[in-house]
């Protein structure tokens, strides 16, 4: 059966949204990747890559009445947090025979297959993953019980029912503050089980694994495989991941969070690993690229170093990629 994805990203997460196409292109036997471009530069890079596993939207084609009266009043964050809901249903009213569509966060990636998310529940109607936050950490559940990395929805009436749901309220209010319950596109999940039916919580430890619960379990190697206790890892949630500059990464592990060395080399080396290799690709096809670092836009101008460029060059054998032209 063909898993069809969708995701969203501009140009500053492309490296981002690339490294997790990869994962799947790795990891996922039969699938579709649908993103959505919340920028033309991302559209126009990502077109000249020609990903074949991937369904391109442009955002002005993407764009209906509605969202572009709220455009305006939304930041950027909280603009691609309003259309994260559109994003399913306008995947389901283009191609009315794909039986279940998965939304994934755009700073994931996937260490095994997929596969393992659907056959906990296959009958279900809709899947969703708690944070699950280990006692220290508890009070951040004001922004959420659920985290909206992964949300799964079936092309039936429970599915298309929850969805234009979501898709109304995040219309209606998507601001990136707590008010009167809400917070984001997220904290609406709080009552699926009860207001809907057909809603799964996904129990795979490894389904859901970031900065916020990793410190709860033995991650480990068992042969090719990462495990989260005895479950393997599917996949992973950066987040606060920042590329701040060619080779030079912050993993976000400050405050209430940390992480120990054998983390850092089973989940985050192969996330920068996989980051570089996108780098790669992308100045394959625009030498010039330089946006997503330090999450600020940089014009082509301002690139002063190519010393990733070469580096990688010589360490990933079999990539070809164009020369700079000085």
């Amino acid at each position: 059966m063909r898993h069809h994805f969708c995701t969203l990203f501009d140009r500053n997460y492309l490296y981002k949204g690339l490294a997790l196409y990869n994962s799947l292109l790795t990891h996922a036997a039969d699938f579709t990747l649908w993103i959505l471009c919340m920028d033309d530069v991302a559209f126009e890079l990502l077109e000249k890559l020609e990903l074949k596993k991937a369904e391109l939207i442009r955002l002005s084609d993407f764009e209906d009445e509605a969202l572009l009266e709220i455009k305006p009043t939304r930041s950027v964050a909280e603009y691609c947090w309003t259309c994260t809901p559109s994003l399913p249903l306008y995947i389901l009213k283009r191609d009315p025979a794909i039986s279940r569509i998965t939304y994934l966060d755009a700073d994931l990636l996937f260490y095994d297959d997929p596969g393992y998310i659907f056959r906990e529940a296959d009958d279900k109607s809709i899947m969703i993953v708690e944070h699950r936050f280990p006692e220290h950490l508890k009070h951040y559940e004001v922004n959420g019980i659920y985290n909206v990395s992964i949300v799964v929805f079936r092309n039936n009436d429970y599915g298309l029912e929850c969805l234009n749901w979501w898709r109304d309220r995040c219309n209606e209010w998507c601001f990136y503050r707590i008010e009167d319950g809400k917070m984001g596109d997220q904290k609406y999940l709080d009552d699926w089980l009860t207001r809907f039916r057909g809603v799964h919580v996904l129990k795979q430890k490894g389904v859901g694994l970031a900065l916020w619960n990793i410190m709860r379990y033995d991650v480990r190697e068992n042969g090719s495989k990462v495990l989260v206790d005895d479950d393997p890892l599917v996949f992973y949630h950066f987040h606060q991941f920042d590329i701040l500059g060619e080779a030079a990464y912050d993993y976000g592990a400050r405050g209430e969070y940390s992480l120990s060395p054998k983390q850092v080399k089973l989940v985050y080396e192969p996330y920068v690993a996989a980051l570089e290799e996108a780098m790669i690709q992308v100045r394959g096809v625009d030498p010039a690229y330089n946006y997503g670092f330090g999450a600020v836009e940089k014009p082509p101008s301002e690139v002063k170093s190519d010393g990733v460029f070469q580096r990688l060059k010589k360490r990933l054998k079999g990539v070809r990629v164009k020369e700079k032209v000085a």
